[in-house]
């Protein structure tokens, strides 16, 4: 498949084999993949375990050499840095370290990404309150529950507002609150003009999210194409009305049978399991009932609603890099510190000042005729030599005390 720009992900030919240490084939877990992943989509990867999803998503992030094959993200190796850049990976297992709160672990990872720091605690606020984290922000990650390590793991994959958004099995171990709520993320970010790519087994949320999906198994594509032509059943119609009397039902199936039809059922739609779980939950949040878990989260941060300006990513990485770190705590001012530490180390830091300047032509050895000097040998040299130095400088300047007495 010939790369274009207007695809963001494209693989032509990609095959992955695992070998043994003996160099044999022990597995082939992807073979002959083709994708052509358009920008602003939502494209869903799904299949059985082991048909090649994570390894796929794997050799896009660069994190695995193909066998052979061609593959190209934003026109570029996977390798490539600038590429790396404007993605965001939530991987199935959430490793972050533990000891670190929410603060600091989104902190650490827009540092990554050498983000002001006035820049990162505006995005930490916004992301941790996005998420549903914002009353549990300062308790050590290795506290919070798998779906509350799963929501701080999306929160840092979008610390850097990616234009490409990988997400590995995204609700897993998430109540449906969360799981809602990923959803409807998705849903904007797409509709903003990222491109989100997504692999779940849970195949009700890829069908609420997903524009395309690819169907893998054993490595190979087996379906692709667009959600609503891929479900849709050509040969039945759906008719959704307002509640009908039963003459009127009478009525209508006498008229299907009467054109060569026939009613296959008639029923009253029922509510999803999920939309009632979560009024359940709004209600007992609107009359505050108090929880010690993640509430449900706010609005979608706003550097992720906005709309980029152009360039502004190139800009901020220039000025970033032209200026240096600003530190966290300002040095105490010197008024601050005791008189006596100061005289003390101004006068070190003199003594250490002339140990560093050439030595004088004349021999450093001291005045034979001079009864009672103690030798080099008997103190600590290093220190004599400063010391002396520092008193032949004196002698040289014309206002010293030895020029007063002559």
């Amino acid at each position: 498949m010939p790369e274009t720009a207007q695809n963001v992900i494209e693989t032509a030919g990609l095959t992955k084999v695992f070998r043994d240490f003996w160099l044999r084939e022990k597995v082939t877990a992807v073979a002959d993949l083709d994708l052509a992943i358009r920008p602003h989509e939502v494209f869903g990867l799904l299949g059985p375990n082991g048909s090649g999803k994570s390894t796929t998503l794997k050799m896009i992030l660069g994190l695995l050499f193909p066998t052979r094959g061609r593959i190209a993200v934003f026109g570029r190796r996977p390798t490539d840095v600038m590429t790396k850049a404007r993605i965001g990976f939530l991987p199935e297992e959430t490793y972050l370290y533990p000891f670190l709160n929410a603060h600091e672990t989104l902190d650490y990872y827009g540092r990554l990404f050498h983000q002001p720091r006035r820049e990162r605690r505006r995005r930490t606020e916004m992301l941790l309150e996005m998420v549903g984290l914002g009353q549990v922000a300062y308790r050590r990650i290795g506290e919070y529950s798998k779906g509350m390590q799963r929501r701080i793991g999306l929160a840092q994959a979008l610390i850097n507002d990616p234009d490409l958004l990988i997400l590995d099995e995204p609700t897993s171990g998430m109540d449906p609150i969360g799981t809602r709520q990923i959803k409807d993320l998705i849903l904007t970010l797409g509709a903003r003009g990222k491109t989100v790519v997504l692999s779940s087994h849970l195949l009700a949320d890829v069908e609420d999210v997903c524009d395309r999906v690819c169907i893998l198994y054993g490595g190979r594509i087996r379906r692709q194409g667009d959600v609503r032509e891929l479900l849709a059943q050509q040969g039945r119609t759906q008719i959704v009305t307002s509640r009908l009397d039963d003459a009127t039902l009478q009525r209508i199936r006498e008229t299907i049978v009467g054109a060569g039809g026939e009613l296959l059922g008639v029923e009253a739609p029922q509510d999803k399991l999920e939309d009632l779980f979560l009024r359940i939950v709004d209600e007992a949040q609107k009359r505050r009932i108090a929880t010690g878990g993640a509430m449900a989260g706010g609005e979608v941060a706003e550097f992720l609603r906005a709309e980029p300006a152009e360039g502004r990513q190139v800009i901020e990485e220039l000025v970033s890099a032209a200026q240096p770190e600003t530190p966290e705590k300002p040095p105490a001012p010197a008024s601050a510190e005791p008189v006596a530490d100061r005289q003390a180390a101004a006068i070190l830091q003199d003594l250490l000042e002339a140990g560093k300047e050439p030595a004088p032509e004349e021999p450093a050895e001291p005045d034979k005729g001079t009864p009672g000097k103690p030798s080099f040998e008997q103190t600590d040299r290093g220190l004599i030599e400063g010391l002396m130095d520092s008193d032949r400088s004196d002698q040289d300047k014309p206002d010293d005390q030895s020029g007063e007495d002559k």
